[in-house]
């Protein structure tokens, strides 16, 4: 089941979060629940943050932001992650395709994603789900217990065909 994230969640996305197979491919470096606080609370007032739960636990997350103006039929997954002891049940596809198909009959047409070019597994993951690489920032991240920086990949996926100038 996909529901907003609530301050009880906390704990779950923690555990989650901070794990050490999870935590290199998320936005911050590993931190004591205190200061991981702030950056919950942040994710839960966007009221964009969503948890999955099987069985009434809580085994991954993902932020969905919508684009406003001119670029409002596209969509930005991040924050992506499952447990460490789902990899490979089949969790993490069932989760994107129901987030993606959701977004779909909200209207949104284009999904966006940033994904740390020294992961190919999500790679993968994400071709196989019809992403397509679209660009890439180089040096675009750090970790601070790593001396070099790793570039971000521009993921999107098209929910059906667009007409696009010069193309159509």
């Amino acid at each position: 089941m996909h529901r907003l994230s609530n301050s009880g969640d906390f704990e779950s996305v923690y555990s989650i979060y901070m794990h050490e197979d999870v935590v290199p491919f998320l936005g911050f470096d590993p931190m004591p629940k205190l200061e991981f606080r702030s950056v919950f609370a942040s994710l839960v007032s966007s009221n964009s943050f969503f948890v999955v739960e099987v069985a009434s636990v809580v085994k991954g997350f993902y932020r969905v932001t919508r684009h406003e103006g001119r670029a409002r039929h596209g969509a930005y997954l991040g924050t992506l992650a499952i447990t460490p002891e789902e990899k490979g049940s089949g969790l993490a596809l069932r989760m994107m395709s129901e987030a993606i198909e959701r977004l779909q009959q909200e209207g949104i047409l284009r999904v966006e994603l940033m994904l740390e070019a020294d992961n190919p597994r999500a790679l993968a993951f994400y071709k196989k789900l019809g992403f397509v690489h679209e660009g890439t920032l180089r040096a675009a991240y750090k970790r601070s217990n790593e001396l070099h920086y790793v570039d971000e990949m521009l993921l999107a996926k098209l929910l059906t065909p667009l007409p696009v100038a010069g193309n159509a």
